[in-house]
């Protein structure tokens, strides 16, 4: 089928999960959702931040219902946050899509550990979606939904194979981002690997935004005011970037297309820009042995086993 990022299927009477919406790619992933007649779970850690957010989508589309879309109190870096947001989401029944989104792209420079004892990135971007998915696992087969993971670039130029997660060695803000997006990813394909073995009617896919700034993104009061010298930075980067918005596309691609199959990888036309489209990934996180080895760690560092072979509590 051809597909318009501008002009989504109707999602009406569909409900999605997006982590880390009040700002970035998971708020224009809401915006675009919700434009499509999609219910939206609206999660962050700040609820300030996730009302200006949803005052944002308000006023930006102004034929939305008044609750096209609900907050969620959620911090991924806290497996007790994790948790409870879950149980909330679960007692909604059926959900059809989660999009893991949240995450830190500027690690800090020296390492740091979460409540949990965990490396701070790591915790973030991987370890608390692995479990955010596997504690909705019943949800998504009750609606046979799909999850989606936030994959980069990086992993294609930097391909670290994480065999210290935690970095309890050789620390550096880069290497955490990275490892941390090579977990990402190939967990999200080793969640898909287990769900087809499991007979269970969900779908893991992974998707990137390319290379989406700021600077090149509109102006929102409350969500992305970059700075005049921000943007005028980004803008020198036209060639090879875009838009967080555009960003998006390729996300929300991979959680609504009909046509995206478990197990494959979205992002921008030439990788770093453009619309989206089917692609390869980075061959580390597409190995099985490094999956099953980042799966187990990732098992251990939050005590999280996913429900396999249970079945789904449908609806009534």
């Amino acid at each position: 089928m051809t597909w318009d990022p501008r002009s989504l299927p109707d999602l009406s009477g569909h409900v999605y999960l997006v982590t880390g919406s009040n700002r970035g790619l998971g708020y224009f992933a809401s915006e675009q959702l919700v434009r499509a007649g999609a219910h939206v779970i609206m999660s962050g850690r700040h609820p300030n931040r996730l009302s200006a957010a949803r005052a944002a989508i308000r006023r930006r589309i102004t034929d939305a219902a008044p609750d096209a879309s609900e907050p969620l109190i959620l911090d991924t870096s806290n497996l007790a946050s994790v948790r409870s947001a879950a149980a909330s989401v679960r007692g909604r029944g059926g959900l059809d899509g989660v999009l893991l989104n949240a995450g830190i792209v500027h690690a800090p420079k020296v390492r740091e550990t979460t409540i949990d004892g965990n490396e701070v990135v790591l915790a973030t971007n991987a370890l608390g979606h692995y479990a955010l998915a596997g504690e909705l696992l019943p949800a998504l087969a009750a609606a046979a939904g799909r999850m989606v993971w936030l994959g980069s670039v990086s992993t294609s130029l930097t391909p670290y194979d994480p065999v210290d997660p935690q970095l309890a060695d050789r620390y550096s803000a880069w290497r955490a981002y990275v490892q941390s997006k090579v977990a990402t990813a190939a967990i999200g394909f080793e969640a898909d690997r287990r769900l087809r073995e499991a007979g269970m009617p969900v779908a893991s896919v992974v998707a990137h935004p390319g290379y989406s700034t700021g600077g090149r993104t509109p102006g929102i009061a409350g969500v992305n005011e970059p700075s005049r010298s921000k943007r005028f930075r980004d803008n020198l980067q036209a060639p090879i970037a875009q838009s967080k918005e555009h960003g998006a596309w390729s996300l929300v691609r991979a959680l609504v297309d009909p046509e995206v199959e478990g197990g494959e990888f979205w992002g921008p036309r030439t990788r770093s820009r453009g619309e989206p489209r089917k692609q390869t990934a980075a061959r580390v996180t597409r190995d099985p042995e490094v999956g099953a080895r980042l799966w187990d760690f990732a098992e251990t560092a939050t005590g999280v086993h996913w429900p396999f072979g249970v079945e789904p509590r449908r609806p009534a």
